[in-house]
């Protein structure tokens, strides 16, 4: 792989860590949303409690309450939570500021379903009719509408609170690569043609009653980024960005010089292992998407909490084998709190925690006004352009000249 390296940088390779959905607490704004209430960790934590050591030794105990003996030590990394400046709560909104993107105004929502008009037109250019056009969550709708999918071979299209157009069809029924095509022939409808941030295929198996999705063939069509990026700066100064995970299909494959896909959160960070033993320099940016797709928008409490605590394992077997020169950066793109009625993304405060051999430890950054921050403060390290939005952060954490 490519090294890309700089040697003027105070850190010769930053590895980000998006933990899809973890946020920290309600936004002010939060109760527009419905979200009045809403702390995925800190109501999580309330609920079950969570043995993370790891987390809680960089400073997550700082921002939540996980317990008095987490919050009794000293963070070993700085700590800090920042604010969603753009309109929404959706995973595209979120990774876009978190690189540099602050929108003026939301991606559409269709809280009563896509205009008829044009479901109709969609039908005639798929050849097939469809099913549902509700908002809905989607393991609810398999169990309505997944035996007659089967029987009929319809796809069933619905969206949520958020900016999306999702099409659900049984790999039996409709083989994945049709099902691709019908979400390529959305995406110029519904993306490109209305601004909905995100077509997503969401195919799943298994027999009514038994339905699985996220059997590892999602994929996610979105919009590229409406201005340049911190990955466009980074691959534009020559230097490598390595996206895992989802990464790829929220950034629409700009600005990324290599990315692995992956099918669950146990094979990002294996992916994430494998980057940290042989990217030499640049980014490596992955995100850790079942916290959101399996537990957060299933309500899944118990399941939440046993994925936050394998990560925390395999978040102590990744910090030993950083390098004297890395930054870790670990934070989130909303919430998903299923504590709450609500299976939708939250309006929330995400963390903020950043770890190296030469950061100030225990530092508190505090309530950051943008997501910004954290791509402005990897734009800084990188001595690349500034990005248009976004208050670095790299003086207060840099240990040392």
């Amino acid at each position: 792989m490519p090294d890309g390296s700089r040697d003027a940088s105070p850190f010769c390779r930053v590895v980000v860590l998006v933990l899809d959905s973890c946020g920290v607490g309600e936004l002010p704004d939060a109760g527009l949303y419905g979200d009045a209430g809403s702390n995925t960790l800190g109501n999580l934590a309330a609920r079950c409690p969570l043995r993370v050591p790891y987390l809680a030794s960089l400073g997550l105990a700082r921002l939540v309450a996980l317990g008095p003996e987490a919050a009794a030590a000293t963070p070993r990394a700085a700590y800090g939570r920042m604010a969603e400046r753009s309109p929404g709560k959706d995973s595209v909104t979120g990774h876009w500021e978190l690189t540099g993107i602050v929108l003026d105004t939301a991606f559409p929502t269709f809280p009563h379903g896509f205009p008829a008009d044009s479901i109709r037109e969609f039908e005639r250019r798929i050849g097939r009719p469809t099913l549902g056009n509700i908002v809905a969550s989607g393991t609810e709708i398999l169990k309505d509408l997944g035996e007659e999918h089967m029987r009929t071979g319809r796809p069933i299209v619905y969206t949520s609170a958020d900016s999306v157009f999702q099409i659900a069809a049984h790999e039996d029924v409709v083989p994945v690569p049709e099902l691709y095509r019908i979400c390529e022939i959305a995406y110029g409808m519904f993306a490109e043609g209305m601004g909905i941030g995100r077509v997503i295929a969401r195919p799943f198996v298994g027999s009514p009653g038994q339905f699985v999705r996220d059997s590892g063939q999602r994929h996610d069509y979105a919009l590229p980024p409406r201005e340049p990026t911190l990955l466009d700066r980074l691959t534009d100064a020559g230097l490598h960005v390595l996206a895992i995970g989802k990464i790829r299909d929220l950034f629409a494959g700009r600005g990324i010089s290599q990315s692995v896909h992956t099918g669950s959160d146990e094979e990002v960070m294996n992916a994430v292992d494998t980057a940290v033993a042989e990217v030499e320099a640049g980014l490596i940016f992955a995100n850790l998407v079942d916290f959101d797709a399996k537990f957060g928008h299933r309500n899944d409490v118990a399941g939440y909490a046993a994925n936050l605590e394998r990560f925390d394992e395999r978040l102590g077997v990744l910090l030993p084998r950083l390098r004297d020169d890395d930054l870790l950066l670990l934070t989130a793109d909303h919430g998903n709190d299923p504590t709450t009625p609500s299976t939708d993304h939250s309006r929330e405060f995400v963390p903020v925690l950043a770890f190296g051999r030469h950061v100030r430890s225990g530092i508190d950054l505090g309530q950051r006004s943008s997501f910004a921050d954290l791509g402005q403060t990897i734009a800084e390290n990188f001595r690349v352009p500034p990005l248009r939005n976004g208050r670095s952060f790299l003086a207060d954490i840099v240990d040392g000249p």
